[in-house]
């Protein structure tokens, strides 16, 4: 069982350092039932801030039930308290607290079925990304340790947690100083970058360029998620050209992909191959807006080292790189739009390099700046 401690620092990490929840403020909470310690320790730290919690909680299964059984009226139908919340309140926590998949997730998903049912929250999807991008709602992903999650990990459920508090920094005396030292030296990378119009990543496993004239380049420092560790920014959408092999293994729709090969030219990705997982990387390359680019980024989480099947852990890992296909950051100027956004990952510590403009920044996975 977790300690109580823990669980109260977690809580209050969540509300008063991500969130920064102010007195009447709504915030919208979602996670499974699996979460409920933290789920009551976060409720009473959101009471303390003078704000006002609403709890979505849900069960097993989730979108497999109705990607399985729903007929088109009903796999178009969107949640209409999800879309109030979205449109009307401060602040959104999720936390995620993932049950065993059960048969009826391992399951092929209907093709058909897969495109009606993500172009019904298309509307829902654009309007989260377009207040959170314009900081008019404030949200923060976060990990509840649960069996599910540690047995992706290849973990026991008691190392699965000490991964997780680890990676927020929660055994620190005082995480927020640890986070607020993360932003400070993140701050300098942010800068360079900001002062770059083309960037350069090469290495053994990449050799691609893009121009983020216009765009900005954000601290990613555990406010929007917990826990965090990277810089991102989003692409001039048709400068991306080379190639990529990502390195580390990636997970969609709750299915493994690993050994991705990209070709770009000109923004679009033109030609795609897995090792393994071919299917799914064919499946995401079938929706609207998912051969462009919405993201590129750097992992600066060294508390993190290996993957976990969880992309909120495995995108920060330190020495790394990754790069999401769909839907860009608004708030990083990105115009490409889409139902997906999918991160993949390489590793930059042996060989890595980054040039911004031309200039060695980074090299082995550290920056140089």
């Amino acid at each position: 069982m977790v300690e109580q401690k823990i669980l109260q620092k977690y809580a209050a990490l969540l509300v008063n350092y991500c969130l920064e929840v102010k007195a009447n403020e709504t915030v919208y909470i979602s996670s499974s039932y699996l979460a409920e310690p933290l789920l009551k320790e976060v409720v009473k730290e959101v009471y303390k801030a003078g704000g006002n919690p609403a709890l979505n909680i849900e069960l097993n299964l989730g979108d497999a039930n109705v990607l399985k059984l729903g007929e088109k009226q009903q796999l178009e139908w969107v949640n209409p308290m999800r879309k109030v919340a979205f449109e009307t309140f401060d602040c959104y926590l999720n936390i995620r607290a993932p049950f065993a998949k059960g048969d009826d997730e391992q399951e092929p998903v209907d093709n058909e079925k897969f495109k009606i049912f993500q172009e019904a929250q298309k509307e829902l999807n654009n309007l989260y990304f377009e207040r959170t991008g314009n900081g008019s709602m404030r949200r923060c992903l976060c990990q509840y340790p649960t069996l599910a999650g540690a047995e992706d990990a290849e973990m026991s459920l008691e190392e699965y947690e000490k991964f997780v508090f680890q990676s927020c920094y929660l055994y620190d005396e005082n995480p927020v100083e640890k986070w607020l030292e993360v932003r400070q030296n993140q701050a300098a990378y942010v800068e360079r970058l900001n002062r770059a119009k083309n960037v350069h990543y090469k290495g053994p496993n990449i050799d691609i360029q893009f121009s983020v004239e216009g765009r900005k380049w954000m601290n990613s420092d555990g406010r929007a998620n917990m826990p965090s560790g990277e810089v991102f920014s989003a692409p001039v959408e048709d400068s991306v050209n080379g190639k990529v092999y990502f390195s580390y293994p990636g997970i969609y729709m709750g299915k493994d992909v690993e050994g991705v090969s990209l070709e770009v030219k000109n923004g679009e990705i033109i030609s795609w191959k897995a090792e393994k997982g071919q299917d799914v990387l064919d499946k995401v390359f079938s929706i609207p807006g998912a051969k462009f680019f919405g993201e590129v980024a750097v992992g600066t989480n060294f508390n993190i080292q290996r993957t976990t099947r969880n992309i909120l852990f495995d995108e920060k890992i330190g020495g790394s790189i990754h790069m999401a296909v769909g839907q860009s950051y608004k708030q990083c100027g990105g115009k490409n739009e889409s139902t997906i956004h999918w991160d993949m990952i390489t590793d930059m510590k042996n060989g890595g390099e980054i040039f911004a403009d031309g200039e060695l920044i980074y090299k082995d996975g550290r920056f140089l700046v």
